[in-house]
């Protein structure tokens, strides 16, 4: 278990899935740093997405091709989600915030369970079983294909936040509201646009992930929880955080699938995940209170 033959491979094929973990945790990062709220909502928001991309794949569009217009669409759905749902229904109260996500989570998931049974499903590609060997190791297409998709769209999202009219605008109702209302910021709009780019980024993740996975209703409730973890882990709040700790957690969950078999290879991410409360309970990159 310890040849190098062995866990060269175990740990590319690590890096390869943290990527997409570190993309979907970097939305829920992005919704707790300006909304200071954690949603519940955003694992069925992946599951919808893999369903669209299944879908567009039946008309004939590749995953890839995707990419753009499943981005586009998860955006619009969820800036109307936070300006016609959550704030609605939320009357500015944060728990109320965190029931109206947990609800939504609900009825997305016995939506899709309604309309498209239980049933798991997966697509097929031309490069769905092509490989590429890096050293002794053979990484499937999809999966290289998916690291590097993950890390350029990661780098996009940290442009926006650091570079742009909208990021400003972002860090300050982040840091704080008030006095981002007072300088004539919308904060109702920062709020729905961050909302809608969370959302944007687990449609770029369904694009990656699909060649390679699978969808069904329940899809989104393994990869919520370990984005949980990713961003506690990280730090609230820390894109860096969010990054290194998709990476880390994916070659951990790796290696533990490799030392202790397929279906207990999770129980390292929980492992680690004490050991970062116990010992540095702010997370990697997080700020003391």
């Amino acid at each position: 278990m310890f040849d190098f033959g062995i866990l060269f491979p175990a740990f590319l094929n690590g890096l390869t899935t943290g990527a997409v973990y570190a993309l979907v945790a970097l939305g829920l990062t992005l919704i707790y740093g300006v909304l200071h709220i954690i949603n519940f909502a955003h694992g069925a928001a992946l599951m919808m997405a893999l369903y669209g991309v299944y879908f567009l794949k039946q008309l004939g569009i590749d995953p890839y091709l995707a990419l753009v217009p499943m981005a586009a669409v998860m955006f619009v759905g969820g800036y109307a989600i936070q300006r016609g749902i959550i704030t609605r229904a939320s009357h500015g109260k944060d728990e109320n915030i965190l029931l109206v996500t947990l609800g939504l989570a609900i009825v997305l998931e016995n939506v899709a369970l309604l309309a498209f049974k239980s049933d798991t499903r997966t697509i097929d590609t031309p490069y769905t079983l092509s490989t590429i060997a890096i050293g002794p190791a053979a990484i499937s297409v999809p999966k290289v294909v998916a690291f590097f998709g993950a890390l350029v769209v990661s780098a996009l999202l940290l442009w926006i936040v650091r570079r742009t009219e909208l990021g400003r605008a972002i860090r300050a109702v982040a840091r704080e509201k008030h006095g981002a209302r007072l300088v004539g910021i919308d904060v109702d709009h920062v709020y729905a646009m961050s909302f809608g780019i969370g959302l944007a980024c687990l449609g770029a993740a369904a694009c990656f992930l699909l060649p390679a996975y699978y969808v069904n209703p329940q899809v989104g409730n393994g990869f919520v929880l370990v984005a949980f973890t990713i961003v506690v882990l990280g730090g609230m709040g820390s894109f860096a955080g969010a990054l290194l700790g998709g990476l880390l957690v994916g070659v951990v969950e790796s290696l533990g699938g490799l030392w202790f078999g397929e279906s207990l290879g999770q129980i390292g991410i929980f492992l680690l995940f004490i050991a970062v409360l116990l010992f540095r309970p702010q997370g990697l990159f997080g700020a003391k209170a």
